[in-house]
């Protein structure tokens, strides 16, 4: 976890040494620190060459001491890119394969830098809602130019070495490797080189940074950033550091640019965003299965169902490469399928998003059957048929029949209980749920449901396989619902008595909205159908008959309005237009329900629905970590932020609520629980959310 010394003839080598990406964390800062000093009081070495070992220049600061005391200690970043700039003996910084954010920083203090192809230069501090906080905003202006260097900044994005290096009069790169093999040696003899040849150091800091038509520039650029950032702040914070670096001295913008940063640093929606950055990589690991599980080869998959969620769920393995074998009852639906899949592809490809030749090999991947028994040599197969658990039963003892031993058998339930489904087969260790979030094709979340038996190999299996696809693979355990749907309930009950007691559906979905949810409860509900909660809430009247709901969603079935695939829901909609129109059948049903049930509506700010919506996912999520459903609060964040359009700049409700301060969420609760029309049962804080409040801890 540090930087390794060695000298090649007259040429010292500094190798960042922290895997994985050799990230610039208190020991590798103070180890290049100490070979800078060791190589100029050696009289035998005449250049350094700085590097990093593996697959890394440097990705940057080390994320993992984010927050803590070790990230500015002395030597921090500041201090080192100091050290290598005012260093007597050239340094060359010698970079491969990714060189981003603090890393690229500390290689633009280098007097040189050589570059092998391939590489990835960013400075993606903005997508963690910073600016980058160790001079990147001042220098790389004046090695690419204002607008190049701006459009990096601002987007965050990776861009190839040979790209920035064919730039006219770039001076990122004084020298471009043959190969990242030959990157080495290619750098100790340019090193030697610069070495031989003596004179003044070149720094990045006495180049100049301007812009012809700098206001005029600088204006545009705010205004595009305004427009496409919204809620975050730190996207037009870049526009005005880059600026500082054309118009103030250098040591004065890099003091200003310091000061953007820590000020960034301290906003809710830098914590939000770095909370999802180290939620991702958390959810990956489970606790109980290490790196010592070794996952199942998975060559091919078959998909049963052909229809909406079917034909998404194929494209997913399709898209990474991998044949699928999609089986269907009847040729019918198979035709109907495929069309579908074609009728996607063939859209992207005249979007310009996908090439014509990619698309004949994601087809030529692709076969169907109408037999089980063509199955046999599948890996993987899952099952995305009827949300019904005796249909589930036949699917199930079908494969169990066919599937080769050691093949995964996956269920794509989105509510059903999959321990059940499991005890179908004789091999309930090869069972796992895999629910999928629909759009299957283009939503990101998977749920991975674990079952009693489900087997540690099985998992690991399903959570590779995620990655593969590129989707976020959550854990959940065994429960009606899962993590999201069994919060969305919670959340969707809140809904009906806000307007059962004087709300309109579109004040509800307006007011959260407002919040950043990309879309209100009642538009998603017509959106997804209200039938689905309808069968839902039938079975709870069996299940649990004291639970307790608003009527309006069943008067509003009762009406057939089941939503956009009927033209009309919780609002009127327009034949071949998704535009939600208020109703007036709905309101007159609302106003005439209110009077059955002797409600006097009253007058609801958009803070209470906000509040009642939220937290009630809030509490649910608590009761859920207390059951062992999630393992950590992170894991219900990523849930909804990537499955439920949570807004991401608040980083998920169990975080939105440490924001909040977890006494004045369940000092709301408490209130809400007051309210006779409402349930009181429910707003009793789960007792993990009132033990965590009064210790003023967080769940995070």
């Amino acid at each position: 976890m540090t930087a390794e010394y060695k000298v090649q003839g007259d040429v010292a080598v500094i190798t960042l040494n922290n895997p994985p990406v050799n990230g610039l964390g208190y020991d590798t800062r103070v180890g290049i620190t100490n070979g800078l000093e060791k190589a100029n009081a050696d009289p035998a070495v005449k250049a350094i060459v700085l590097t990093g070992a593996d697959k890394a220049f440097s990705g940057g600061a080390d994320i993992r001491e984010f927050g803590t005391a070790k990230a500015t200690q002395e030597p921090n970043l500041l201090s080192v890119i100091r050290a290598v700039e005012t260093s007597a003996k050239p340094v060359v910084a010698a970079i491969h394969t990714v060189c981003m954010g603090g890393g690229l920083e500390l290689a633009l203090g280098a007097h040189y830098r050589i570059a092998a192809p391939g590489a990835k230069i960013a400075l993606p501090e903005v997508k963690l809602g910073l600016i980058p906080g160790a001079g990147g905003t001042v220098r790389l202006p004046r090695v690419l130019g204002v607008e190049t260097a701006l459009n990096m900044i601002v987007s965050g994005e990776p861009v190839n070495s040979e790209m920035l290096a064919g730039l006219p009069g770039q001076k990122l790169f004084d020298k471009m490797a043959s190969s990242p093999e030959k990157l080495l040696d290619e750098a100790v003899a340019f090193a030697k080189g610069v070495a031989a040849k003596g004179g003044e150091l070149p720094l990045v800091r006495n180049l100049p940074a301007k812009h012809p038509n700098g206001d005029a520039y600088f204006q545009f650029a705010r205004n595009m950033v305004k427009g496409m950032a919204k809620n975050f702040p730190a996207p037009a914070k870049c526009v005005d550091a880059v600026e500082n670096a054309t118009k103030m001295k250098f040591d004065d913008a890099l003091a200003k640019e310091r000061e953007i940063f820590v000020n960034l640093m301290l906003t809710p929606e830098s914590a939000a965003l770095r909370h999802i950055f180290a939620a991702e990589r958390a959810a990956s690991k489970i606790p109980d299965v290490g790196d010592d599980v070794k996952p199942r080869d998975v060559k091919s998959v078959a998909v049963i169902g052909a229809g909406t969620m079917g034909g998404g769920i194929a494209m997913n393995f399709l898209n990474a490469g991998i044949p699928v074998k999609m089986l269907e009852m009847k040729q019918e639906a198979l035709d109907k399928g495929l069309a579908t899949i074609r009728k996607n592809y063939e859209a992207q490809v005249k979007k310009g998003k996908l090439k014509q030749d990619k698309y004949d090999q994601r087809m030529a991947l692709l076969s169907t059957t109408l037999d089980y028994a063509d199955l046999k040599d599948a890996d993987l197969i899952i099952e995305a048929v009827f949300e019904e658990l005796g249909v589930k039963e036949q699917v199930f003892k079908k494969l169990d029949e066919v599937a080769k031993p050691g093949a995964i058998l996956a269920s794509n339930t989105s509510t059903l209980d999959v321990d059940k489904i499991a005890a179908f087969t004789k091999r309930p260790q090869d069972v796992v749920g895999m629910h999928f979030f629909s759009p299957a094709n283009v939503m990101k979340l998977l749920e991975v449901v674990r079952g009693a038996k489900t087997a540690k190999d099985v998992l690991a299996t399903v959570m590779a396989i995620a990655k593969k696809i590129k989707k976020t693979a959550v854990v959940s355990g065994v429960c009606d619902g899962f993590i999201g749907n069994r919060m969305i309930e919670q959340y969707s009950r809140q809904a009906g008595f806000l307007i059962e007691e004087g709300a309109t559906p579109q004040q509800v979905d307006k007011a959260i909205e407002k919040f950043g949810f990309a879309m209100g409860p009642f538009r998603m509900g017509d959106l997804a159908g209200n039938d689905i909660g309808w069968a839902i809430r039938k079975r709870r009247y069996q299940e649990k008959p004291d639970m307790k709901y608003s009527k309006t969603a069943d008067l509003l079935c009762e009406m057939g309005r089941f939503g956009q695939k009927t033209g009309a829901g919780w609002y009127d909609y327009q034949p071949g237009k998704r535009d939600a129109i208020p109703s007036k059948a709905v309101e007159d049903m609302i106003e005439k329900h209110r009077k059955d049930q002797g409600i006097t509506p009253r007058k609801i700010s958009d803070q209470e629905i906000v509040e009642r919506l939220v937290y009630s996912l809030v509490n649910e999520g608590a009761h859920i970590l207390e059951d062992g459903i999630a393992s950590k609060a992170s894991d219900i964040d990523m849930v909804y932020l990537t499955g439920y359009g949570f807004p991401i700049w608040r980083g998920g409700p169990m975080k939105y609520a440490d924001q909040m301060g977890l006494f004045n969420v369940a000092e709301s609760m408490k209130r809400f629980a007051q309210n006779p029309r409402d349930d009181a049962a429910f707003w009793q804080p789960a007792p993990m959310l009132a033990k965590l409040a009064a210790a003023g801890k967080t769940f995070n």
